[in-house]
C-alpha cells in the first residue's frame, strides 16, 4: 500500500509539473495580448496613423538642408522620434480638454475617453510620457532644439484650446503643423534659407485648408456649444471658399520651392499630383453635400507621403 501511494504521488507531482509551464505560458500570452490590446487602444487615442500628415514635411526639411550637411542614421532616428512624440503629446492633449465636448457630439461620443476605454488620468500620463520623450529627443538632437521644444509643445497644444477663443481655430492648427518641416531643417543643423519657411507656409495651409472642411460637419454643434471656427463665423459656402484658396496657397509654395533652391523638372511633375489631389478632394465635398467629408480628409493621407518620395527622388536621383 505504501508502494501504491508513493506511485500515485510520483505522478501527481510529474503532472504538476508538466502543468505549470503550460500554465506559465496561457498567463504569460494572456499578459501580452493585454498589453497588446492596451496599445492599440493609445494609439487610437491619438490617431496614429495621422503622424502621415506632419512627419513627411519634418523630413523633407531635414533633406534639404542636409544637401549642405552630413546627416547620420542617429539623427533621423531622434527625429521620428520628436515628431511622433509631439504630435502624441498634442492629440493626447486634444482628447483631454475635448473629452466634455466629445461626449457631447454624436460624432465624436464614440472616442475612447467619453466611452470610458481611458480614463482622464491616463491620458493626462501619456501626455506627460510624451512630452517629456519629445523634449529629450529634441537634447539628442541639437542645443537649439532643446531650447525651442518648449515653445513647439506650447503651439501644438494651443490649438486644442482655441476653438473656446477664436474662430481661427484652423490656422492654428496649420500653425502647429508648419512646425515640422522648421524643426526638421533646424535638427540637422540648417540655417539660413526660405526652404522650411516655404515648406511651413506649404504644409500650414494645407491642413488647415482641410481642416476647414472636416469642421463643416460640427457646425450646428459648435454653435450649440459656443464653439468657434472658420465654418461657425463664415457659414460652409464661404468656408468652402477660404478652404480652396488655402489649398492654392499650399500648391504655389510648393511651385516656388526650386526658385530658392535647386529641384529638376520632375519635381514640377511630382508636385501636379499633389495639385490634382487637392483638387479632387475639394470635389468631393459641395455645400449641399458633407456626406463625402471623411473621405476627402482621409486623401490626405497620400499627399505628405507623395510629396517626400518626390522629393528625395529630386535631390538624389538627378
Amino acid at each position: 500500500m505504501p508502494r501504491l501511494l508513493g506511485k500515485v504521488q510520483g505522478m501527481s507531482d510529474a503532472a504538476s509539473r508538466d502543468a505549470a509551464p503550460a500554465e506559465y505560458e496561457g498567463l504569460l500570452s494572456a499578459g501580452v495580448q493585454s498589453i497588446r490590446s492596451r496599445a492599440a487602444v493609445y494609439l487610437s487615442l491619438v490617431r496614429f496613423s495621422h503622424t502621415i500628415f506632419a512627419l513627411p514635411f519634418a523630413l523633407a526639411g531635414a533633406l534639404l538642408a542636409a544637401r549642405d550637411v552630413a546627416v547620420g542614421w542617429g539623427t533621423v532616428v531622434w527625429i521620428l522620434m520628436a515628431m511622433v512624440t509631439a504630435r502624441s503629446a498634442a492629440m493626447g492633449f486634444n482628447r483631454l480638454v475635448d473629452a466634455r465636448f466629445d461626449a457631447l457630439n454624436p460624432r465624436t461620443r464614440g472616442r475612447e475617453i467619453p466611452r470610458g476605454v481611458v480614463a482622464g488620468r491616463e491620458a493626462a500620463g501619456l501626455v506627460f510620457v510624451a512630452s517629456a520623450a519629445f523634449v529629450f529627443s529634441a537634447w539628442r538632437l541639437n542645443p537649439l532644439c532643446l531650447a525651442l521644444s518648449p515653445l513647439a509643445l506650447a503651439i501644438v497644444f494651443w490649438y486644442s484650446l482655441a476653438k473656446r477663443y477664436t474662430a481661427w481655430t484652423q490656422l492654428f492648427l496649420g500653425l502647429a503643423m508648419a512646425v515640422a518641416p522648421v524643426g526638421g531643417w533646424l535638427a540637422v543643423g540648417g540655417r539660413e534659407g526660405w526652404e522650411p519657411w516655404l515648406l511651413a507656409l506649404a504644409i500650414g495651409t494645407w491642413v488647415g485648408g482641410f481642416d476647414v472642411l472636416y469642421a463643416c460637419q460640427d457646425v450646428v454643434f459648435d454653435r450649440t456649444h459656443n464653439l468657434r471656427s472658420i465654418p461657425v463665423r463664415f457659414g460652409i459656402p464661404v468656408s468652402l471658399v477660404i478652404s480652396r484658396v488655402m489649398h492654392g496657397v499650399a500648391v504655389a509654395c510648393l511651385v516656388a520651392l526650386p526658385w530658392v533652391t535647386p529641384l529638376p523638372a520632375f519635381y514640377y511633375a511630382g508636385v501636379s499630383v499633389v495639385a490634382v489631389l487637392l483638387a479632387y478632394e475639394q470635389s468631393l465635398v459641395r455645400v449641399d453635400d458633407l456626406s463625402q467629408v471623411k473621405r476627402a480628409f482621409d486623401l490626405n493621407g497620400y499627399v505628405g507621403i507623395w510629396y517626400l518620395v518626390v522629393l528625395a527622388v529630386s535631390i538624389y536621383a538627378f
